[in-house]
This record gives structure tokens, sequence and C-alpha cells, in this order.
């Protein structure tokens, strides 16, 4: 969430980030409101003053003083209270336009409004030549089967199996292990989470609709342990010396793909359910942006080490998030498409989720909205798909990225 102090001293700011986004609000309108709610609080609060000021002068009045002073005070309780809810209603209505509001983009963020218009910052590796997709070899090694699972949860589900299935609890050991030794400490965290911890980390109610819903216990699943980290400091005041707060979380993940009726329909690459290692930072906001570097370099160093071919993108202003004010996508090479298709992301989200969720820390002047940053250390059904078609050979099997061996405890896998 924005600071509201934004729109009384730079709504113009505000515009134009919404621009860069493509996104349009009526921000004269939020001003307006902005400035109503706070007229109201303070007419409000001049009736208390009004009203207690009375009050302290009945003791020292006698008879029909006294019963003209006992009736001011009952005359002004009843419009103080109406002016109370009226800045309560206000409150509530400028709350809730205020959570419309995307964060402001970065400076350096890409121009644009689509993916195409990413901002290509490298590549790395070398793309190989044509190959067999992931979802012709994950059938031909027998460790990936769609068909079964669609008799039993529906379409874009899929079980691993075998070898599938222990690549997969290789890759989340050895991605937990590289970041505990990157200082962040590893959580497993709640999958059903509250509507605030959701509307904290803004996925409400721009993505609501991508959001599974369990209406009968109030409770949502997470499309990304970001939402169940992120909320795990909410409404606390962090100490500055123990910032920055690093922390590593392995769930399961499930998204609706609302809106992808079509896409990427073959194999596992856009699923329901899917498993993800993802860090998550607590820290101040000279540091924010060092931070995200950090983050990328993190998952850049783990998509090399399985010799995986990649680019690295700014991602455009148009294509952000509601929270995020900058974001890097790693994008592996899949040489059974011929094309760069991402697997990570990092995001600068600024202090827009934190102010929602009220973390702050302490300093000497007073305590600071903190800035919080996520980035996906390993998707690990997309990183097995990028192993699968980068490491497959000709006679129709995949070798394991020497990394991972001593993980998996076998070197390759066949058909």
């Amino acid at each position: 969430m924005l600071d509201s102090r934004l729109l009384r001293e730079n709504p113009d700011l505000i515009k134009e980030s919404l621009r860069r986004r493509g996104v349009e609000l009526d921000i004269e309108a939020l001003v307006r409101l902005e400035i109503d709610h706070r007229q109201a609080l303070q007419g409000a609060e001049e009736l208390r003053a009004r009203q207690n000021s009375a009050g302290k002068r009945i003791a020292s009045l006698e008879g029909a003083e006294k019963e003209a002073a006992i009736a001011e005070v009952s005359e002004l309780a009843a419009e103080q209270k109406e002016a109370a809810s009226k800045a309560d209603d206000l409150g509530e209505e400028l709350y809730a336009a205020l959570l419309e509001v995307p964060n402001l983009v970065a400076e350096d963020a890409a121009d644009g409004l689509t993916e195409q218009d990413a901002d290509e910052i490298k590549r790395v590796g070398d793309p190989a030549g044509s190959g067999a997709d992931h979802a012709a070899l994950g059938e031909s090694l027998g460790i990936i089967d769609t068909e079964r699972a669609a008799k039993v949860s529906g379409s874009r589900f899929g079980y691993l199996k075998g070898k599938g299935a222990l690549l997969e609890l290789a890759l989340v050991r050895w991605a937990m292990d590289h970041l505990v030794e990157a200082g962040h400490i590893p959580m497993i965290p709640p999958v059903l989470v509250r509507e605030r911890a959701l509307e904290g980390t803004g996925f409400f109610p721009e993505a609501r609709e991508q959001v599974y819903e369990i209406p009968k216990d109030e409770l949502y699943l997470v499309g990304t342990s970001e939402v169940s980290l992120a909320a795990y400091h909410s409404d606390e005041i962090l100490d500055e010396e123990d910032l920055p707060l690093r922390y590593a979380g392995f769930s399961t993940c499930f998204r609706r793909e609302a809106g992808t009726y079509g896409k990427d329909t073959a194999g596992i690459f856009r699923v329901h359910q899917f498993d993800k290692v993802e860090m998550f930072v607590f820290t101040t906001p000279d540091a924010s942006a060092a931070e995200h570097d950090r983050l990328l370099e993190v998952e850049e160093s783990l998509v090399r080490q399985l010799e995986i071919p990649y680019r690295v993108v700014n991602v455009a202003a148009g294509d952000l998030g509601a929270s995020a004010a900058k974001k890097y996508d790693i994008e592996a090479w899949f040489p059974g498409e011929q094309n760069y298709r991402e697997i990570t992301s990092c995001s600068n989200t600024t202090d827009y989720q934190a102010r929602r969720l009220k973390v702050r820390y302490r300093t000497g002047s007073g305590n600071v909205v903190a800035h919080t940053l996520n980035g996906t250390a390993c998707a690990v059904g997309r990183t097995i798909l990028a192993i699968l078609e980068n490491h497959q050979q000709p006679d129709g099997s995949v070798v394991i990225p020497e990394a991972l061996r001593s993980y998996t405890g076998f070197d390759s896998i066949e058909p």
C-alpha cells in the first residue's frame, strides 16, 4: 500500500507510475477522499475536545446552569459519535481505494506494457539445438504422467514418478542447502492462509481470481510461500540490528491459472499445483536495491550450476504485479520450443507489502516501515523440465547435472 501522504504531497508521482503500468485510476477522486477523511477525523476530534471541556465544567455548576451543561454534553456526545462514525466509514472507503493502487514503479524498471517489452540484460550459456520437448521427454522417460493425473484431478495436473520424483526431492534439498549457505533461514510455512495475508502481500484484490478459496474455513491456498513468509512478521516491530532477515521457504503452491485456457496445456509447465523454494527478505530502505541484485545473483548461481543456458530480463512496468516496483526474470532456454521461458523471478516490493502488513523496525528517530523482497530460488517443476530439455542425449536419455548427482544418487534417466 502506498503512503497516503503521497496523495497530498505528490499525486503526480502516482499518476506517472500508473501511466507506465497502463493502469487507469481516478487519483483526483482518491485525493478528495483522503482530504474528506482527514477533515472528518479533525471534526470528530474537535467535538470530542468540546465534549470533554463541557464535561469538566459540570461539577462547578448548580441548578439550571448544570442542567444546561449536561444537555450540552449529551448533545455534543451524540454529534461526536456521528462524526466519528462518518470518519470511520470514510477511512474504510479510503483503505479499500488504496488497496487498488499498485506500487510505484522503480525509475529503472523497463518501460512497456507486455512480456515482450522486457529489457534483456544478458545471456549466459550456449542454447542447444533442437530436441524433444519436455512433454514428450517426460512420457518417454516414464517420469511424468499427466493422463492419469487428468483422470484423478482434471487438467493441468501431473504425477512425477520414479527418478522424476527423486529428482524433485534432490533439487529441493540442493537449493535449500545453497540458500542456507547464503544466509537464509529455512522455513516450511503454511500453505493455507487468511485473507489478510493475501491482501497484505498485494495479491488481493489484483489476483484474487488466481487463488483457490476454502470458504467454509475462510482460508486460501497460496500461490507462493512469499505470502506466508511476508505475513510471518505482520504487526511486529523488528530491531534494526537484526536486518536483513533472510528466509527460504519450501512449499507446495496452488494457482487457478484463470485466463490461460489453451496456453501451455502439454506437460507440466503450467499447472495448478507445483512446488517452489522461495527466498524472502525484510530489510531497510537504503539496502533494498542492493538486496535485489543479491537475490538475482543467488538465482543465477543456481541456474549456472545446473548448466542451463538462460537470459535475464528487466520486466516491463506494465507486466509487473501490483506489489512489485521492479522485477527480474530468469528465462531458461528450452530447445524443444526454441525459446526462452521464465523459470525464476525476483522482485523488490519496497515498503508496499510491509505497510499493509504493518512490519516496521526501530531506529533512534522512531519506527520505520521495512522493505521486502522475494525471489524464486527453484520453481521445481519448471527447473526439471529445463534439465530434461537441455541435458537430453541422442539415445533419448537425460544426463543429470553434476551439481545434483550427490543428491539424486544417479547420473542419468533412461527411457
